[in-house]
């Protein structure tokens, strides 16, 4: 295994332009895994962790630019107010030994269903920056995952940050696993109220064969908010809204848990984001005029 340390991103796209096979590693907490398990055996590695771009946090242009080498810690401790639903999910990961290593650019890269910050990414509108020797192009997070573990990062790209909109109302993310640390989930479930917008977005995690959005719960849910006031939804309309989350996932049985039980937890998640996002909507969300 031929094992590569690029110190810049220039030679980081380089590296993986003359081994598009070649898998990035920055923390190693799925990566390092895989390889102990002998469930892969790459011809080379691509240590991206010297690389300072992807190590970077901060504004830029209205939106937070999230470096696809920045560890959960630093999102638990820096963007709790910036990016709610993130840092939610960050702070569900693993252990802190594992939240000082892993990243959501690790994450993106594996795209395993189950990946905590993929229903915070769906439901904020995120947008993933890849690059390669050709240039920089960004792809929203709701068009990034195609298939099993297929993202829309090419051979040759690498996943170098993510932009992260300004919140304008209420984000939440709520998870479910057969313990409180050190799980991966059964199913998780994300939202986001956009008031300026008057638009709700949805995110589900290990609930289909990828990450996948709520769509017609969103319009459901856009439709009957009050957006002016953020007065309490009727008991019909908040178990509705769990309904049609639940009809958009395409869960499977495994030993975490069944497909039935998936789609129920996901109501329950649903109603219990939808009842706590009302309360922060109350307390000082900001509102359409």
């Amino acid at each position: 295994m031929e094992f590569l340390s690029p110190s810049t991103l220039e030679e980081a796209l380089e590296a993986k332009h003359a081994h598009p096979d070649g898998v990035p590693i920055m923390g190693g907490t799925d990566v390092m895994v895989e390889l102990n398990f002998d469930k892969r055996r790459p011809r080379t590695l691509i240590d991206l962790s010297r690389v300072p771009e992807l190590s970077e946090l901060g504004p830029e242009q209205g939106r937070i630019r999230l470096g696809a080498g920045v560890s959960y810690t630093r999102i638990v401790d820096g963007l709790g107010t910036s990016a709610p639903a993130l840092a939610k999910a960050s702070r569900t990961v693993a252990s802190p030994q594992i939240r000082n290593r892993g990243t959501v650019g690790g994450n993106l890269g594996g795209a395993s269903p189950a990946g905590d910050t993929h229903p915070a990414l769906l439901a904020t509108d995120a947008v993933v920056e890849l690059a390669s020797v050709r240039g920089r192009r960004t792809v929203p997070a709701r068009e990034f995952y195609l298939s099993l573990r297929e993202t829309a990062c090419r051979e040759d790209e690498l996943i170098t940050a993510v932009l992260l909109p300004e919140p304008t109302g209420p984000q939440q993310f709520a998870k479910i696993g057969t313990r409180n640390s050190m799980v991966i989930a059964v199913t998780s479930f994300s939202l986001a109220l956009d008031p300026h917008t008057r638009t709700v977005g949805t995110g589900l995690g290990a609930a289909a064969p990828t990450p996948v959005r709520a769509e017609a719960a969103e319009e459901f849910l856009a439709a009957e908010f009050d957006w002016r006031d953020g007065s309490n939804l009727s008991e019909a309309t908040v178990r509705r809204f769990g309904d049609l989350v639940a009809s958009a996932a395409r869960p499977i049985d495994d030993q975490r848990g069944s497909a039935d039980y998936r789609k129920h937890a996901l109501a329950v998640m649903a109603r219990r984001a939808l009842s706590w996002s009302v309360t922060d909507y109350r307390k000082g969300a900001t509102r359409c005029a």
